[in-house]
């Protein structure tokens, strides 16, 4: 084993069916939806409506439009495969010191985040850093990573410092990462009459009940159309993916693309900030279906700019969110490198700065 102290970091997305067939999804909806975060119906109403309506007839549709995205094995798993691989090699270069695992988790589904969280454990990681690849926190979708690894360390008798990455929502360099995918998109397809950034959405009394989710997104929007210089009519907000009956938030992405395609208007462009990685929402929903949506109603030409996914701008904004956790963790677990008598901060820094382990080298 290495003399290097180490430290664990998993990288957490949603999840995702472990194949495109009905019998994978409805496995994998049976977890999701099973999920009390998720559905906030009294457990015996939903049991029932789960088990009689839902997972007898959904998994069919919802495979099918798996298959047509299925790219060998899932977009999503593929995409957080990817930037869990680029983010070893980022953190592992930056901190020569520490000898820094990192690893995939899904709150359903495969790779587990239960799973990832013991074999870091196992592997001798005594501090954890975990990042929810949700930029926008929600009950929804960060609380169940949190309920997760709460629910896991409940298990552990010799429990890691943790160290948990609440949100990013605007963060400056995933700002900047989301501007320039969009500037990248004009530079090759020109611009939009509108840009539309397309949340997924949540139901409104989730939001009234006091889900900052809503909030973070009109907060994450208008920065980037900061950097951009966009005027109040050359954007909007809205929300994708609603799902029952009951009120979600609004405006509802399908609405307003059938209301400006009646309108008049010709051409719209569609970012999804809230993914981290491209799955069936952004390239079945919003590619697929919304573009049939806005061009049946008169619009003219729809674009979706993908999603961050392994970009370099992304993966830089990545390691900046996690850096700070890192050199927490490293402090916490006694890996400090000598402080550079050169260091400004050499007085009060808890942390293993570039310029430390330059000294200690």
């Amino acid at each position: 084993m290495s003399d290097r102290r180490r430290v664990g970091v998993v990288l957490a997305n949603l999840g995702t069916p472990d194949e495109p067939t009905p019998a994978a999804v409805r496995r994998y909806l049976r977890e999701f939806l099973s999920d009390g975060r998720v559905i906030e119906v009294p457990k015996l109403v939903w049991f029932f409506i789960l088990r009689l309506f839902i997972l007898p007839l959904r998994p069919k549709r919802v495979a099918h439009a798996y298959a047509s995205i299925w790219q060998g094995d899932s977009p999503m798993r593929l995409i957080l495969l990817e930037q869990v691989q680029a983010i070893q090699r980022r953190l592992s270069d930056a901190y020569p010191s520490l000898e820094i695992m990192v690893k995939p988790g899904m709150s359903y589904g495969n790779p587990a985040l239960r799973a990832a969280l013991t074999e870091l454990q196992q592997a001798g990681c005594h501090e954890i850093v975990v990042l929810p690849l949700f930029p926008q926190h929600s009950a929804t979708s960060t609380g169940p990573v949190i309920d997760q690894v709460a629910s896991w360390l409940q298990q552990q008798r010799n429990i890691p410092g943790l160290h948990l990455v609440r949100d990013y929502h605007v963060h400056p360099a995933y700002i900047a990462a989301l501007a320039e995918s969009v500037r990248e998109h004009w530079a090759n397809h020109g611009r939009a009459d509108k840009l539309l950034f397309s949340f997924h959405g949540i139901p409104q009394p989730y939001a009234d009940k006091g889900d900052p989710y809503p909030v973070q997104c009109h907060a994450t929007a208008q920065a980037v159309v900061a950097l951009l210089g966009l005027q109040a009519d050359e954007w909007a907000i809205s929300f994708q993916s609603r799902f029952g009956l009951q009120e979600w938030v609004k405006p509802y992405t399908d609405v307003l693309l059938k209301t400006w395609g009646e309108s008049g208007v010709g051409s719209v462009q569609v970012l999804c900030p809230a993914f981290s990685a491209d799955c069936l929402e952004t390239l079945e929903e919003i590619a697929v279906e919304n573009h049939e949506t806005f061009i049946k109603a008169g619009g003219k030409h729809y674009q979706y700019i993908p999603a961050l996914n392994a970009r370099a701008a992304h993966l830089d904004a990545i390691e900046a969110i996690l850096r700070p956790q890192v050199q927490a963790a490293a402090a916490c677990c006694g890996s400090m490198a000598p402080v550079a008598a050169s260091c400004p901060a050499r007085a009060t820094c808890g942390a293993v700065c570039e310029m430390c382990v330059s000294a200690a080298n």
